[in-house]
């Protein structure tokens, strides 16, 4: 996966690439998931939910026609820059920066290919597995919140599959509202 290759390449879709970023964080960051599903509502939770809904945008990117695969990849580099800038304002030097980043690569990938797995599977028990590694750690799991969570994914999975590419053009993504 070439990382960063966003900024290194002149886009004139960077606008439209940060829109459609800007709608996974607002769905990763609703409060629901933290105060009532118990997600732990920290550094690693939020990446852990930003990583979840990046995983549904950008698999249905790469199924959709050109340019959706690209794109996939642009919303990938942008996400891995605004991590670069976070972890620089938290402080983390430019000695350490490569480890963290290197880190941060691997945690993402592993947890893309176990959601997409599950996905492709359709294994609803892999994904429970998955969701519950990887949103809570060792934190407790409210009774029954990693279903409603695995319920909310499944249904995002069938709503970006019935976008098309002009959704993401739009930077309107067919995602549900979220509810308990």
């Amino acid at each position: 996966m070439a990382l960063f290759g966003f900024f290194g390449r002149q886009r004139k879709n960077r606008a439209l690439i940060e829109g459609i970023y800007a709608v996974i964080v607002e769905r990763s960051r609703s409060a629901a998931f933290y105060r009532d599903l118990g997600v732990p509502d920290s550094v690693d939770g939020r990446f852990e939910m930003l990583t979840l809904y990046m995983t549904l945008v950008t698999r249905q990117l790469r199924a959709l026609p050109t340019p959706g695969p690209d794109m996939a990849q642009d919303l990938v580099d942008v996400t891995f820059a605004q991590f670069d800038s976070a972890l620089r304002e938290m402080g983390v030097g430019d000695v350490s920066m490569p480890k963290r980043m290197k880190a941060m690569a691997g945690a993402y990938l592993g947890r893309a290919s176990a959601y997409d797995e599950a996905l492709r599977s359709g294994d609803h028990e892999a994904l429970l597995t998955a969701l519950k590694r990887n949103l809570y750690g060792r934190a407790p799991i409210p009774a029954g919140a990693a279903e409603k969570i695995a319920d909310d994914v499944l249904k995002s999975v069938a709503a970006l599959e019935s976008g098309s590419i002009d959704d993401y053009h739009a930077a309107k993504l067919p995602l549900p509202p979220f509810s308990l």
